[in-house]
């Protein structure tokens, strides 16, 4: 399988950011880490692994993206204010230089992206297909939480409510963009086993707002075996990952 390592100095955050592509063809796959993860997450818990199949016969070329939830929303020596701040940065990275750097990488402009995330990755993988549809195809949101209020004890802004898909989809009225949201395969996936509680309750909520907008997705929910863990993604990804086209 072909593994790739890249690092560049990104203008958006103001230092290098790595990420690791796996695959030598098909649908690029962004993959988002989980909380505080790093780019290697994905490859280091077996999650690379369990799709290798998928990656050699050229199903899917895979990108694990660096992230910086620990200097953003997990960072609470940081105003709350700042916490946003810093991730608008970093969807600056993300839309201004990782879509550009895969679009190259596969030699197509235009091709649009699958996406896929697990616990805190899945809300950095719906937030940016909502708010960027027209670059998405697919996306796989696994063991999500998409109301986000608990990060920031409190605080709350215009901002922040634009980085809060239980806040913004609702009241989302722009008629194209919304047409571009439901042209997305999405999938909205969570496990009834431990630790998956308020994941459970989040992805039902999100799925029924996506209903009430005209969204179509699909909502599945595995059984009181499959815990919040790295285990049942990796479970989840070998189900879904083969059917991206």
């Amino acid at each position: 399988m072909q593994r790739e390592h890249h690092k560049w100095y990104s203008s958006a955050l103001g230092r290098e950011m790595e990420m690791l592509v796996f695959g030598h063809y098909g649908r690029p796959l962004l993959v988002f880490p989980s909380a505080q993860g790093r780019f290697f997450d994905y490859e280091c818990n077996h999650m690379i692994e369990s799709i290798r199949g998928t990656i050699e016969g050229g199903g899917v070329k895979v990108f694990c993206v660096d992230g910086i939830d620990s200097e953003s929303w997990f960072n609470k020596g940081l105003e709350p204010r700042l916490r946003v701040k810093a991730h608008g940065f970093y969807e600056q990275y993300i839309t201004h230089e990782v879509f550009p750097f895969i679009h190259a990488h596969c030699q197509s402009p235009t091709m649009r992206i699958a996406a896929t995330g697990s616990s805190f990755g899945a809300y950095h993988t719906l937030n940016f297909a909502l708010k960027y549809p027209w670059n998405f195809s697919q996306v796989l949101c696994l063991s999500g939480n998409y109301d986000i209020r608990e990060r920031l004890e409190g605080y709350y802004d215009e901002s922040f409510y634009f980085q809060n898909p239980m806040d913004y989809l609702p009241n989302l009225g722009d008629h194209d963009t919304l047409e571009a949201i439901r042209r997305i395969k999405i999938a909205l996936v969570v496990g009834q086993g431990a630790w998956e509680g308020n994941c459970i309750d989040q992805t039902k909520r999100m799925s029924e707002i996506m209903n009430s907008k005209g969204i179509g997705h699909h909502l599945d929910l595995w059984g009181h075996d499959t815990p919040h863990d790295w285990p049942s993604w990796r479970r989840m990804i070998s189900v879904y990952i083969p059917q991206i086209d």
